[in-house]
């Protein structure tokens, strides 16, 4: 029964996150012509749509916020440049999306980057770091710590991944694209986006697993037998 529920909950997930994407996908689209027309405003308000999520991809990527933020800016610039050519056969999101991506493996690919990841990167789902739950009122401090804890080992574990497999990481599990808008925002087929995502939870899961063993205690021999 439980599956059962999990199957509908997820169907109307799924339906739901479809019809948000179609309703943005229109309203850019007006404000892409608006701006075509020459409305520096409604280009404007589609920055601001989406600069967010753009950020978020690109920090995950190159691991530093200033070179986050100048592969976001030089992406908006190349928009605005290429407005013209967008056809509409694909969404803004994942035509911008495709450029930040670029950008950002280009950066990472340049000889004399060294990657950070010393720090931990922010949250920018919501546009500021997540403050520590020991910090909010009448928080478990020990459970601020083990949360934060938590945080630094899968962002070290994000970290250790190559570029292709982070990127499908970030985009299906933090914001929450489908296969199909992965597909085309990284230019290769479904098919391939599975089995890289599939691979790279797998390569998460180990580089987590001594954290798990840690929490949750290895099962002994007994405890086989018995299962």
């Amino acid at each position: 029964a439980d599956r059962n529920v999990r199957g509908v909950n997820s169907s109307t997930s799924s339906a739901s996150n479809r019809e948000v994407r179609r309703i943005e996908a229109e309203q850019d689209r007006a404000l892409i012509d608006q701006a075509r027309r020459g409305d520096a405003q409604a280009f404007r308000r589609l920055v601001e749509r989406h600069q967010r999520r753009a950020f978020a991809i690109a920090v995950g990527l190159v691991r530093d916020e200033q070179d986050a933020l100048e592969v976001v800016q030089e992406a908006f610039l190349r928009v605005h440049r290429g407005l013209e050519r967008f056809n509409g056969g694909s969404t803004f999101f994942t035509w911008l999306y495709r450029i930040v991506t670029n950008l950002s493996i280009d950066l990472m690919r340049r000889p004399a980057r060294r990657e950070c990841g010393t720090e931990p990167v922010p949250d920018t789902r919501q546009g500021w770091p997540v403050p520590l739950l020991a910090e909010l009122p009448n928080a478990d401090p020990a459970e601020g710590v083990r949360r934060a804890e938590i945080a630094c080992r899968i962002d070290t574990a994000l970290a250790s991944l190559p570029h292709y497999h982070r990127a499908v990481i970030l985009m299906r599990e933090i914001e929450g694209l489908s296969y199909e808008e992965m597909a085309q925002v990284l230019g290769v087929s479904k098919g391939t986006i599975m089995s890289r995502l599939f691979h790279a939870r797998q390569k998460l899961q180990r580089a987590l697993s001594d954290y798990y063993r840690e929490e949750v205690g290895e099962p002994t021999a007994e405890r086989h037998g018995r299962e």
